[in-house]
């Protein structure tokens, strides 16, 4: 008899218990494992009476390169040569895949200024953002292509750099594009395919 009336407090105790789950309680957690929740480490710009200078972020070791951080080629990674100077022609060959790819990568990043043509009159500059260049203007149209790419990559004036949110084969392929937007607005009968010049008036 004892024995059921115990089980019976015991479930009860259970059950009332769980009643109380999710609810507010001024009481601190009961941390088990507390290594798990204050564990040793060093925030960003902290101080450490660790090192000599008294700063706990350190320096690369002279001479050391990140893994994947290796930038040989300046030409690809820059868009510059090996004297500092923008190249002329884009780095990587310009397929219809990579043209696709930079008509795609420029729709997201860029057409929102720019707009789709690249006349700089894109949504954004509709509501109000200062209005972006056109791409269709003599002195952009004689940018070399390096310098398009460092444009997109570090910005320009009230632009911001797309480093850190485009990969450098994308850049590459936006400047494709870029190329092929310009070439639109000013394209020659011989530039048309054969097959389409019925269409044309």
């Amino acid at each position: 008899m004892q024995y059921n009336v115990l089980i019976v407090f015991l479930v009860s105790l259970i059950v009332l218990n769980g009643c109380y789950r999710g609810r507010p309680s001024e009481d601190p957690p009961i941390h088990v494992n507390p290594n798990m929740d204050w564990q040793p480490k060093y925030e960003p710009q902290e101080e450490s009476a660790f090192f000599e200078d008294g700063s706990a972020m350190r320096m690369p070791v002279p001479g050391t390169i990140a893994r994947g951080e290796l930038r040989e080629n300046s030409t690809y990674y820059r868009g510059k040569n090996e004297q500092g100077e923008y190249v002329d022609e884009i780095p990587v060959p310009v397929t219809m895949n990579l043209l696709q790819r930079g008509r795609e990568r420029y729709d997201i990043y860029c057409a929102t200024c720019h707009s789709r043509v690249g006349d700089g009159n894109g949504i954004v500059v509709q509501r109000g953002y200062p209005p972006a260049p056109s791409f269709h203007q003599d002195y952009i149209r004689e940018y070399p292509d390096g310098q398009i790419y460092d444009v997109i990559s570090n910005g320009i004036r009230n632009m911001p750099g797309y480093k850190h949110q485009i990969p450098v084969n994308d850049r590459w392929a936006i400047v494709s594009y870029f190329r092929a937007l310009q070439r639109s607005q000013y394209a020659e009968k011989n530039d048309v395919p054969v097959e389409k010049l019925d269409n044309i008036k």
